[in-house]
C-alpha cells in the first residue's frame, strides 16, 4: 500500500489522481501505525516550511517520518523539509538530509518564485532515475531551494543552481511536482513505486 502523509498541503489530490493514473491506489492519513505499515510513503506540500513544519508537529508525526524504512518520497515542499533546516521562517526541519534550504536570489530576468517547466541535469544514475531523458522537462513552483550535495541526483538552475532531485537510502525527494510534470513525472513515480520495499 502506499499512503500519503495528510500533512494539509495544496497538492495531495493531485498526487493521488497522478498515483491512480499508474493503477495506484493510496490513502490518506496522518495515524502514524498506518504509515509505518505502508509500502511506500509519499509526503506531499506546498507553502511554508514553517507551517509544513507546524502541521507534522500538531499531528505528531515529526518522530514518525524520520524512523520510515521503506521508501518515501518528498514532493516540493515535502522535498525540503527532509533537509537539516530553512530559512523560510528559519524552521528546524526533519533532518533526514544535510543542509539549508534558502530562498533563491532575484536577479534581471530572474523572477522568484521560480513558477513553470524547466530542465534538470542528472549528476548520477539511479533506479529512481531509470527511463528519464535527459532533455526531461519538469514543473516548479517555490521560492526556495535546496544546496547541491552528495545527496543529490540531479539539480535544476533559475538564477543559482539547486537541487531538484535528491536521496540518501531510503529517502528521496523531488523539488517539482512530478503529478503536474507529465510524461517525465508519470516515470519518476513509476520508479519510486518500483523501488524495493
Amino acid at each position: 500500500m502506499t499512503v500519503l502523509v495528510d500533512s494539509g498541503g495544496a497538492n495531495i489530490a493531485s498526487v493521488r489522481f497522478a498515483l491512480e493514473r499508474l493503477g495506484v491506489r493510496s490513502e490518506l492519513t496522518a495515524d502514524p501505525a498506518v504509515i509505518r505499515a505502508a509500502e511506500r510513503v509519499i509526503l506531499p506540500g506546498v507553502g511554508s516550511a514553517q507551517e509544513g513544519m507546524k502541521r507534522l508537529q500538531a499531528k505528531a508525526l515529526v518522530d514518525c517520518v524520520r524512523s520510515l524504512t521503506q521508501p518515501v518520497l518528498g514532493v516540493c515542499l515535502g522535498m525540503q523539509l527532509l533537509f537539516e533546516n530553512s530559512a523560510e521562517g528559519d524552521v528546524s526541519s526533519l533532518g533526514l538530509l544535510r543542509g539549508r534550504v534558502a530562498r533563491l536570489p532575484e536577479s534581471p530576468g530572474i523572477t522568484v518564485p521560480h513558477m513553470g517547466w524547466n530542465t534538470v541535469e542528472f549528476t548520477r544514475a539511479t533506479p529512481l532515475l531509470r527511463g528519464l531523458a535527459p532533455d526531461a522537462r519538469f514543473y516548479f513552483v517555490h521560492g526556495y531551494a535546496a544546496p547541491v550535495t552528495d545527496d543529490t541526483l540531479a539539480t535544476a538552475t533559475h538564477g543559482t543552481r539547486f537541487a531538484a532531485i535528491v536521496q540518501r537510502g531510503n529517502f528521496a525527494g523531488v523539488q517539482f511536482h512530478p503529478e503536474r510534470s507529465g510524461a517525465a513525472g508519470a516515470q519518476l513515480l513509476k520508479n519510486f513505486l518500483e523501488m524495493p520495499a
